[in-house]
Parts: structure tokens; C-alpha cells; sequence
């Protein structure tokens, strides 16, 4: 019982981490269109930082959850999901920047 806790709060904590990179997806698309990502302003910086850095922390915090719920017992599984949760990631810096190109005018 102790381990699906875990893992139930694990997967909120990587669900959490999935929409941070979200919304770094979203703040960074202007800048990469625009191909100026190492002329970034002091509040662009913010806006990618913070959601870049939270999420990194927060999907930490998940795989540390997840380790403490599978890692001795299932390994593959505790891989698996390891794997997973880093192509999400992934998947939504991709889906924030195409929401926010989709929307940009022009």
C-alpha cells in the first residue's frame, strides 16, 4: 500500500513537472523563432528560467519518488518510467512551443 502512496505522489509531482516544461515551451518560442536565444533579455530570462528550473526540481523530486517505490523491487519498471517521464518532458517543451507558434501573429 506504502508504494502505490508513493508512486501515486510521484506521478503527480511528474505531471507537475510535464507543465512546467510546458510553459517553458510556451516563453521560449518567441525567442527561437526569432533566433535570438543567446540575446535573451533579463525578463525573457525569468520566463525561461524559472519554469526551467521548477520543473527540473519537481521531475527530480518524481524520480526520487519513483526510485523509493520501484527501484529495489521492479527495476525495468522504475527504467521504464525513468524513460518515460524524460520523453514527456520532452514532449511538452514541444507541445508549449507549437501552442504558442500557433497562436503568434504573423
Amino acid at each position: 500500500m506504502e508504494n502505490w502512496i508513493t508512486r501515486i505522489v510521484a506521478t503527480l509531482c511528474a505531471a507537475g513537472s510535464c507543465g512546467l516544461f510546458w510553459m517553458l515551451g510556451v516563453f521560449v518560442a518567441v525567442p527561437w523563432r526569432e533566433g535570438r536565444m543567446l540575446a535573451l533579455e533579463r525578463i525573457e530570462l525569468q520566463l525561461i528560467g524559472v519554469p526551467l528550473l521548477t520543473g527540473l526540481a519537481a521531475a527530480w523530486g518524481a524520480l526520487h519518488l519513483y526510485a523509493l517505490a520501484d527501484r529495489g523491487v521492479n527495476p525495468k519498471t522504475y527504467a521504464t518510467i525513468r524513460a518515460l517521464l524524460v520523453i514527456a518532458s520532452i514532449a511538452a517543451v514541444i507541445g508549449g512551443m507549437a501552442w504558442s507558434q500557433a497562436r503568434m501573429a504573423g
